[in-house]
């Protein structure tokens, strides 16, 4: 900074008159062209724009700035959208992901990167991108595409294709500790959001978010949600996610890496700050009433606290009995037992998408009916259900496919955490992405957001957790020590 400073002063002595005219007029244009924009444009829009092009550079300038992007997009912002059209309106996702593949590889032609890095999921997920293109191709005979339905595929490819891009960039300990961080940071920024305007008058939450309409996020009343869409009923906790579900995979995520940081010898954050920030992101789960997601966060911290940190499960029977005894509690504890007994409309609606979605893999069961529509009107793809979704898309070769890669995936996993039991900084990182994967896949079951057109900034969660997966081992188990 000092040396920047002192080359400054001596271009300000050795430039003379010339260089202070030049000063002069660059500063009327940019006030010139500040005054207009703050004239002709909303304040709003003033400030997204110098923030955007800041933003452009910082982006362009590494993989790095490009992942941390992605994280703050897929978390604060998922569904904005530049307000220009280009027949559509590109989201600040698309710019993200087409910035980060961008520029790495530029460095992979530029051999700036020396090598490609290869690892054991490489075969498998290109597997699945082809079989991907293949149904997609194929579902064409049934129902014409339309360039919503193009642009939301190549999104979830390239959401798909980020893991390749994370494992060959993520190759320091340094870079996979700020990206770790970046994902606890946003997940409780996000979860602060959604307790905040959960806590709000409604009529003061409906106008903050409306303020997102710039983005073309929804606005007035309808932007609440409650359950079973019955304003009667509980509100749901939403934050900028617009779903309540949608919220709750992402916090299944986030609480997952960030519940082996309280327990850990060396955590990459200080404790006095993991455990407010646990908190918060708990409550806000709460908040959404989202039982998937809940017993997905669940079966993620039972795999944490039977692998390695056995304080875990007291906390998590703890969080249990509370839930059962207070009060305040009490309506979601009915909620569950409704879904058991399959009395709650929600639950009844899932059982008969499950039927139905039974039905049309069983007429089309070997590569699905691709990604735009049923191939009759008796049918309808969408279910409830990461798996039947992805059988209704892709057949039953493609969800294979996808288990053949979760299977390869945490056996991976498993062998570098036993060689990792004397590193517990990298056991924690590591074990905190194994869960959260595994919580995803058990919250699958009964949600649909991580294998879906409509969800890329999930998908895009997803298959990053998995390459940050790979990148730890790599990163704190250079060869020959690989598992």
């Amino acid at each position: 900074m000092r040396a920047t400073v002192e080359f400054l002063r001596q271009r300000v002595r050795e430039g003379g008159w010339p260089f202070w005219l030049g000063l002069i007029v660059v500063s009327l244009l940019l006030g010139t062209l500040g005054g207009l924009t703050l004239l002709f444009l909303h304040p709003f829009m003033t400030v997204a724009l110098v923030v955007g092009l800041v933003g452009g550079l910082l982006l362009l300038r590494s993989v790095q700035m490009g992942l941390l992007f992605l994280i703050g997009v897929a978390t604060l912002l998922p569904f904005g959208a530049i307000p220009i059209s280009l027949g559509f309106y590109p989201t600040f996702l698309d710019v993200a992901l087409l910035a980060l593949f961008g520029v790495w590889l530029a460095r992979v032609l530029t051999r700036t990167q020396e090598e490609f890095l290869s690892s054991p999921l490489d075969g498998p997920i290109l597997i699945f991108i082809i079989l991907a293109f293949f149904s997609f191709v194929a579902g064409t005979a049934y129902a014409g595409i339309t360039k919503d339905v193009l642009r939301h595929f190549i999104e979830v490819v390239l959401a798909i294709a980020l893991y390749f891009v994370v494992v060959n960039s993520v190759t320091e300990k340094r870079r996979l500790k700020w990206t770790v961080l970046a994902l606890m940071l946003a997940g409780f920024s996000s979860a602060s959001i959604g307790v905040v305007l959960y806590l709000l008058p409604q009529a003061l939450t409906v106008r903050v978010l409306s303020v997102l309409r710039i983005f073309h996020y929804p606005s007035g009343w309808g932007v609440l949600r409650f359950i079973e869409d019955n304003p009667l009923l509980p509100m749901r906790a939403i934050s900028t996610s617009i779903d309540p579900n949608v919220l709750g995979g992402l916090l299944i995520l986030v609480a997952s890496l960030t519940a082996p940081q309280l327990f850990t010898e060396r955590p990459i954050l200080k404790k006095i700050f993991v455990a407010p920030i646990l908190a918060v992101m708990l409550s806000c789960l709460l908040l959404t009433f989202s039982r998937g997601a809940f017993v997905g966060l669940a079966a993620a911290w039972l795999f944490l606290g039977a692998l390695r940190y056995r304080r875990l499960l007291i906390a998590l029977v703890l969080v249990g009995l509370l839930i059962l005894i207070l009060p305040q509690t009490r309506f979601y504890v009915q909620r569950f037992i409704a879904a058991g007994r399959v009395q709650d409309l929600a639950t009844q609606m899932r059982v008969g998408e499950y039927r139905d979605a039974f039905k049309l893999i069983s007429r089309y069961p070997w590569f699905g009916v691709g990604f735009g529509g049923a191939p009759s009107i008796d049918l309808y793809i969408g279910v409830s259900s990461v798996y039947l979704l992805m059988a209704e898309n892709m057949g039953l070769v493609g969800l294979g496919a996808f288990l053949l890669i979760m299977l390869l995936y945490f056996l991976h996993g498993w062998r570098a955490r036993r060689a990792l039991t004397c590193d517990p900084e990298g056991e924690a990182i590591l074990l905190g992405l194994l869960a959260a994967i595994a919580g995803a896949m058990v919250g699958g079951i009964v949600d649909h957001y991580f294998f879906n057109l409509d969800f890329p900034h999930s998908v895009s969660l997803f298959w990053l957790y998995v390459g940050l997966t790979i990148a730890t081992t790599k990163v704190y188990l250079p060869s020959p020590e690989q598992p």
